[in-house]
């Protein structure tokens, strides 16, 4: 008897001792999981009612929609302490390492055959930030380029055609018919001075209306001083609308003085050069019919020349009337025209899709031909202190343009940016969307933005499954059989031990 109430003091010593060691790790198990608690940072996430894929973790507006983002479910917490090197990490899901779209609750085999990834907490994706290890930026090729103030510009190289100034063009033709009598210009390409014959014509019409010019002149002159006023004002009324018909006829002053001076009609008429120019087309010849409004010369001046030039759409923010051009011939190097801007046509060209630009040039010498080809260079005006970035950090959608920004410790999110004006010197005007000092990247932008959207719908997922308090993460990323291998149970590792009593 006193051996058995020995051993039972002895088992009650045992159980007593367990159960304060179960106590004591318990406490100590509370203790980490408070812990561990206050180490998990809270991220909510924002989505857009119309665009599920569009999350962010800040409140704000749909870049797509213009709508106003809401919170999505319950916040994601991301644990600090396994960042930070202390305690075992949890993991999250298991992934594809070839395939990052492929994910599983599960370990097992990605459809490609090969060991799923686990990924921790603390490493998934909130949003739609990526984070990106330094050696892996390094092999990505990433560069970085900062988001400055500067000043744009551009210089429009473009091809010139020379030609006639239309407003130095005339065509000499009469307004009464009539016949040629002698051209005194007779070949196309002449030079003429200004004033200068160009042909005679005798026309029956002329001749007429100098007979009645001459009749109501002399009739008045003889009147004198005597006869009534009625008599008088009606031979002036004559006289005037006899003169008026001469000079609809191009008819000048000094030779209706001369008509009044001889009281001779004059047969024919001398045409001549309204002014300098040459000769670019001829129809005139000996002792033909001329019929009223027929063309007969046309004189060009080569004093100043127009060169059309073609620019493209996206230069025409750069040229305005009135700037310098610069031009040069190929067949005569080394020397160059200076001219300006005059007029930029309201159309666009259907087949090029360019736009027309007229310009200006001197040419006193006349070396300056119209039909030559020639470079042109327009000096336009630089925009001076705006933000910008270089050409390549904009990614073109089509309905979005983004930059990537560099967040700093390997942390990278994509940006929506309203771009101004391309440069000549390899940057684009940013209107809205970028800071000054902020950093973009530059090369391997491409690999970020896809990563990112990935990352966006993955966490997206995953936060609908937490607010759905599932018991297991099905598979969200796509229609895929699951591979995964099934848990097995380890039988040889329990965390509670049964005592028999």
């Amino acid at each position: 008897m006193k051996i058995r109430a020995g051993l039972s003091k002895i088992s009650l010593g045992i159980i007593m001792a367990s159960f304060m060691a179960l106590a004591g790790c318990g406490r100590e198990q509370a203790t980490m999981e408070q812990s561990t608690r206050g180490s998990q940072a809270a991220i909510q996430l924002y989505t857009c009612g119309m665009h599920p894929n569009v999350m962010q973790e800040e409140p704000g507006n749909c870049p797509i929609c213009g709508m106003n983002l809401v919170p999505l479910g319950q916040p994601i917490t991301s644990s600090l302490a396994g960042a930070q090197g202390g305690g075992e990490r949890k993991i999250i899901y298991w992934r594809a390492p070839m395939d990052p779209t492929y994910i599983s609750p599960k370990p097992g085999k990605s459809p490609m055959g090969m060991d799923l990834v686990p990924v921790y907490e603390g490493e998934e994706a909130f949003g739609a930030t990526v984070r990106i290890n330094p050696v892996v930026q390094q092999n990505m090729g990433v560069r970085l380029a900062p988001v400055t103030r500067r000043d744009l510009f551009q210089k429009i190289r473009t091809i010139g055609r020379i030609d006639y100034n239309e407003a130095r063009v005339a065509h000499i033709h009469t307004k009464f018919s009539g016949w040629i009598e002698k051209t005194f210009v007779n070949t196309t390409g002449q030079r003429v001075e200004k004033a200068q014959s160009m042909l005679e014509i005798y026309s029956p019409q002329l001749v007429s209306a100098q007979e009645e010019y001459l009749d109501a002149y002399t009739s008045l002159r003889n009147l004198g001083s005597g006869g009534s006023a009625v008599v008088r004002a009606n031979q002036e009324r004559i006289l005037a609308s006899a003169r008026r018909r001469l000079e609809y006829f191009d008819i000048t002053t000094a030779k209706i003085k001369r008509l009044e001076t001889s009281g001779e009609v004059t047969k024919t008429i001398m045409l001549k050069s309204p002014f300098e120019g040459i000769v670019t087309r001829k129809h005139a010849l000996d002792g033909m019919e001329v019929k009223s409004g027929m063309n007969l010369y046309t004189i060009a001046d080569l004093s100043d020349i127009w060169v059309y030039a073609d620019i493209y759409e996206y230069e025409v923010p750069w040229v305005a009337v009135g700037q310098k051009a610069v031009m040069t011939l190929s067949y005569d190097p080394g020397r160059t025209y200076l001219g300006e801007v005059q007029y930029i046509y309201p159309y666009l060209e259907e087949k090029t899709r360019t736009i027309k630009v007229r310009l200006v040039f001197d040419n006193p010498h006349r070396d300056l031909k119209p039909g030559m080809y020639a470079n042109v260079e327009i000096a336009t005006a630089p925009v001076k202190n705006v933000i910008a970035v270089p050409l390549e950090a904009v990614l073109f959608s089509g309905a979005r343009n983004l930059v990537i920004v560099s967040l700093g410790d390997g942390r990278f999110a994509p940006r929506d940016v309203t771009i101004g004006i391309e440069g000549g010197n390899g940057y684009y005007q940013i209107i809205d969307g970028l800071s000054e000092g902020e950093v973009v990247v530059t090369s391997g932008q491409f690999l970020i933005d896809s990563e990112s959207r990935l990352q966006e719908s993955i966490a997206k997922m995953l936060q609908l499954k937490s607010s759905e308090a599932a018991p297991e993460m099905d598979m969200p990323a796509r229609d895929i059989p699951d591979h995964s291998v099934p848990d097995q149970e380890d039988s040889g590792s329990t965390d509670e031990h049964q005592h028999e009593m």
